[in-house]
């Protein structure tokens, strides 16, 4: 892991109103990582992704990308850098599986200029990595749910960012298209970028992410490898619940120990 964060937050806090959403909370990022943002709903870990894409400005508190504060980068070279995956995202237009995918080359085009011969064999490798490229004709709205994450998430690939900002992909997905959306972000990972991902599934999180960051009331109640966070303490402060793991580690209890067909 690199020794240089990729995105970082120091002690950034959020005020809504008259109310605290995140309070004095840190990050960092570095390539190669997976890191999960987990949780109770109402912990602030939306909030938090939004912070880090830009889409808020903090209360309080700063976020740096590659050494730079955020809010000084412009708009078009933060989007080359930061795919942001939105919670329950989607696309309102009738128009093909490939056009929505094509959308994550705009940041990469000048005003009015059109997709080059670059921009298209970047969609059209994209929509192959995606196991896209059978549905690149059909129209967006006719998809299954599972079909509109891959999309999305290949939208948010074709940019080829650095950073992957992902709020609870695999949301009300089916377990084949959990593990299908994962992997892919994992493959983002092992191809030398990095991704901050929400889950509540805390299975894909110890399965999936290099470290875990637990938040609760808009704080950080614990950073770390999945051994080190995943605890029967930390659970029952977040999750006012308690595991019965029958003698073995409550890490291995949350292990997945299946795959998708087809992979070894």
């Amino acid at each position: 892991m690199a020794d240089l964060s990729l995105l970082a937050a120091d002690r950034v806090s959020l005020r809504l109103g008259d109310r605290t959403i995140l309070s004095s909370l840190s990050l960092e990022l570095h390539a190669g990582e997976m890191l999960g943002l987990i949780g109770p709903n109402g912990a602030g870990k939306s909030s938090l992704l939004k912070i880090l894409t830009g889409i808020h400005n903090p209360s309080s508190g700063q976020v740096t990308l590659h050494g730079s504060p955020l809010q000084q980068i412009d708009d078009r070279q933060r989007a080359r850098q930061l795919g942001y995956l939105a919670q329950a995202g989607t696309a309102h237009w009738p128009i093909s599986v490939e056009r929505v995918v094509a959308l994550g080359r705009i940041p990469h085009l000048g005003n009015w200029q059109q997709a080059t011969p670059a921009d298209r064999a970047i969609v059209a490798e994209t929509l192959r990595q995606t196991g896209l490229a059978e549905l690149a004709a059909r129209p967006f709205p006719t998809l299954s749910g599972g079909e509109k994450a891959r999309v999305l998430l290949a939208r948010a690939l074709a940019v080829q960012p650095t950073i992957i900002l992902a709020d609870e992909p695999v949301a009300a997905l089916d377990l084949s298209h959990q593990l299908e959306v994962m992997e892919l972000l994992r493959a983002q990972c092992d191809n030398g970028g990095a991704v901050v991902v929400v889950l509540h599934d805390l299975r894909l999180a110890v399965h999936y992410c290099d470290r875990l960051q637990l938040l609760l009331a808009g704080e950080t109640l614990a950073v770390g490898d999945p051994g080190s966070v995943i605890n029967d303490e930390n659970l029952q402060r977040a999750f006012s619940v308690r595991v019965r793991h029958s003698g073995q580690s409550l890490l291995d209890a949350f292990a997945l120990s299946w795959t998708r067909s087809g992979q070894s």
